[in-house]
């Protein structure tokens, strides 16, 4: 597909297409096994300085929950800074390592592979579908870190504060395998990375016919329900903690309202300058 532009009538075959979508993967695969190195090198700031960070009473959402709290007159101490991490395998460690590696080589190179991505599908678009997916990159990897700082640094350190001073008996002594640690940190920030593409798969829905701003509105209040199951899931059981998380998420599915606005708008400026043109 990369390359020129075919005609209609000049369709490539399985085996072509395999071939155009090569050179793509190489690039990509090089990219993060590049990215995977130097992230591997870099274990002490990628690990102690970024992974372990939420561990920390000096974290910034750690201090802002200690200033906040000191606001309402409760008293608040971060007990996450006294979780004793330990690991049960041999090579635990080191497989952790190579796992976080990976995973934060694909998280940075993110954007890239997404920018090799729409150079193997741009060649095969119409004009039309060309100016619907303008900025593509930008918007899905802007949309991409904001759900990763998000989670990061509001999820994350609210999961582990309550997960690891939760306790169902004084007899019962958490000791927390650092693999457990760390898949927490990274799935949470992962998921929100994904929820945080809503705007742009309405968008997309919008442009293809299935959803309009009606439809969006008019379902607002099953959406909040939702939103707030949602937050009451992957939050600490507190009404402080799920409002902490429901308002962005809500706020981001009103943001997907305008876009389904914006979309709807645009579409038919262009449908109607088309059959003026005819």
């Amino acid at each position: 597909m990369s390359g020129q532009k075919r005609s209609d009538t000049d369709e490539m075959t399985f085996a072509e297409h395999i071939d155009a979508l090569r050179p793509h993967l190489v690039r990509g695969v090089l990219a993060i096994l590049a990215l995977a190195v130097a992230a591997f090198l870099c274990k002490g700031l990628l690990i102690d300085g970024v992974l372990f960070g939420p561990m920390s009473a000096g974290f910034p959402t750690n201090r802002l929950l200690v200033w906040m709290a000191g606001l309402a007159g409760i008293e608040f101490v971060p007990g996450i800074e006294r979780m004793q991490l330990i690991n049960t395998a041999m090579a635990g460690q080191f497989n952790l390592h190579l796992k976080i590696s990976m995973v934060a080589a694909f998280c940075i190179g993110f954007p890239y592979l997404l920018w090799e991505l729409w150079r193997f599908a741009r060649p095969a678009l119409t004009e039309r579908e060309l100016r619907g997916c303008r900025r593509f990159v930008f918007y899905v990897s802007a949309g991409f870190f904001a759900g990763l700082l998000f989670g990061y640094f509001i999820i994350a350190p609210l999961t582990i504060g309550f997960l690891s001073q939760y306790s169902v008996s004084e007899q019962v002594t958490n000791m927390i395998d650092v693999g457990s640690y760390l898949s927490t940190v990274l799935n949470v920030s992962i998921a929100c990375a994904v929820v945080f593409q809503l705007p742009l798969l309405v968008y997309f829905l919008t442009r293809m016919g299935l959803v309009s701003p009606d439809f969006l509105r008019r379902y607002r209040r099953h959406a909040l329900v939702a939103l707030a199951i949602l937050s009451a899931v992957i939050t600490p059981p507190d009404v402080f903690s799920m409002i902490l998380v429901l308002l962005p998420l809500f706020g981001l599915y009103e943001y997907s309202i305008r876009i389904s606005e914006r979309t709807l708008r645009r579409s038919s400026g262009t449908e109607g300058t088309t059959t003026e043109g005819k």
